[in-house]
């Protein structure tokens, strides 16, 4: 008779949820029989547990054993019970004491012979084991991408054997502090762009304030190219972000590389992408591409090209900042708080309003291909611009810009103004904060509501341009919008529609 409890974790979005590991011992027929809502894969770990005990040399107890994932109503998947299972049986029998365990976490798969693997989830459990004044026992490849996030809540261990000998006191546990920081990944520079002064001012004022942005324009302007050196200007993230982002890639089993150095993610979906690869899904839900793009940039190539019920599910995640996958047993919510960055051609042939290139699209078939994006999903997008096609001449002529260092100093000069200010980027404030914190002059609110009147603008487009308008003044260093800061806000939104 023998009664255990080990501590674990399961993952339940970008969540580590606390499960206990209860081992009973009790007289009857040798068997061992797993209760608490596991899955097929959990419910193998019976076969797995026991042949490594049997193969790190312990004896597998000639009893019923009862073990208990609790809570019960939590459903449980993976491998990662499998090492809390062992220890538990292993405590039950009274080789180890109860306190040995009572400071630790246990979770890790086993093989036959006794050794300890991987399992995917690793981040976010190491920071709830943290917060929970624990530390974390795992595999060696699991222990080396939790240290990078919390160096002293985990140790690592090879075998079942040696986590045995580290609770009963024999031998010690590496904790993997001699792994070294990964190499920042370099992103294109926008000294490599001529011409589109424009543009690329769009592109800082929509980096400074986190604003969604729409890029209109020819085959070959170089939508594509602005949009892939906007990664180089973002403001590093936070610690917390960091720890977010790093969730999400080690849940999906993806290097946590860039997160570590700070690296905001830069996701670039194809248009073909379906609508579970985008917002997620799948019979076990997984997170889509909108969550991984979460405190970076979601960047969507030939908008019209995807399908519409496709991009009319992003309109939750770029309102709310999050997105609920639900399934018939389950429901999963996961952070979505990205940046849109989006570009397309003005028509099916892409010349439409070119002064140079006739256009072979008739009226039908151009009100086809933009009526693919609706208007709710439009006025969610704060800049919308052009970007006219350049001659030879012209770019040869042309002057280089800025570097992106230069630009990310300007960018995070801004961005630190607005958290030292309201605590989040401009594009996350709402409309009681804006006027609340009368950002902006007389003259420059007297400015917006005679455009609003003259465009019949939306509330929600009211409320962009004041974000937008912030955020011109924040890259000027102005506490409060001018009328020339208004007037380049209102010029971005009407610069595809102007009357």
């Amino acid at each position: 008779m023998g009664l255990s409890r080990i501590y674990c974790r399961v993952v339940v979005g970008v969540a580590a949820l606390p499960v206990d590991v209860e081992v009973h011992l009790a007289g009857g027929l040798p068997m061992l029989q797993l209760v608490g809502l596991p899955a097929t894969a959990v419910k193998e770990s019976r076969d797995r547990v026991r042949a490594a005990l049997v193969n790190a040399r312990f004896d597998f107890p000639v009893s019923r054993v009862t073990v208990n994932l609790a809570p019960a109503d939590l459903p449980k998947d993976g491998g990662r019970f499998d090492l809390a299972i062992a220890v538990g049986i292993l405590v039950a029998q009274g080789v180890i004491p109860q306190e040995a365990v009572e400071g630790y976490e246990l979770v890790a798969e086993l093989s036959l012979s006794g050794e300890l693997r991987a399992v995917s989830g690793i981040i976010p459990t190491v920071i709830a084991t943290a917060t929970a004044n624990r530390r974390l026992i795992c595999a060696p490849q699991n222990a080396s991408e939790a240290q990078r996030i919390r160096p002293d809540a985990s140790l690592s261990a090879m075998t079942l054997a040696q986590v045995v000998a580290f609770l009963l006191g024999r031998d010690h546990l590496s904790d993997c502090h001699e792994l070294e920081a990964p190499a920042p990944p370099r992103y294109p520079d926008f000294c490599d762009v001529k011409g589109q002064a424009f543009a690329r001012r769009a592109l800082e004022v929509a980096a400074s304030g986190s604003h969604n942005l729409l890029m209109v324009g020819s085959p070959g302007t170089g939508k594509s190219m602005l949009a892939s050196r906007l990664p180089s200007i973002l403001p590093t993230m936070t610690a917390s972000e960091i720890e977010s982002v790093a969730s999400i890639a080690s849940l999906l089993g993806a290097p946590i590389d860039h997160a570590i150095a700070g690296i905001r993610p830069f996701r670039t979906p194809h248009h073909s992408a379906s609508a579970a690869s985008l917002v997620g899904g799948g019979s076990i839900p997984k997170p889509g591409e909108v969550t991984q793009a979460h405190c970076g940039v979601l960047f969507l190539d030939e908008l019209p090209e995807f399908q519409r019920s496709v991009l009319e599910m992003l309109r939750e995640p770029l309102e709310t900042g999050e997105i609920w996958v639900t399934r018939v047993q389950s429901q999963v919510n996961y952070p979505a708080k990205f940046q849109l960055v989006a570009a397309m051609n003005p028509c099916p042939c892409g010349y439409h309003g070119d002064p140079e290139i006739h256009c072979r699209c008739d009226i039908g078939r151009l009100n086809r291909y933009q009526s693919k994006i609706s208007g709710p999903l439009l006025d969610r997008i704060d800049i919308r611009i052009q970007v006219p096609r350049l001659k030879p001449s012209e770019l040869k002529q042309a002057a280089l810009g800025d570097s992106s260092a230069q630009i990310r100093q300007r960018v995070a000069a801004a961005r630190r103004r607005q958290i030292q200010r309201q605590g989040c980027a401009n594009a996350q404030l709402s409309a009681q904060q804006v006027d609340r914190m009368a950002l902006l002059s007389a003259e420059a609110e007297k400015m917006l509501i005679y455009a609003a009147e003259k465009q019949h603008l939306s509330m929600r487009a009211f409320e962009r341009i004041k974000r937008v308008s912030i955020s011109i003044a924040d890259l000027a260093g102005s506490d409060q919008v001018e009328t020339a800061q208004m007037a380049e806000a209102i010029g971005y939104w009407i610069a595809l529609n102007p009357s």
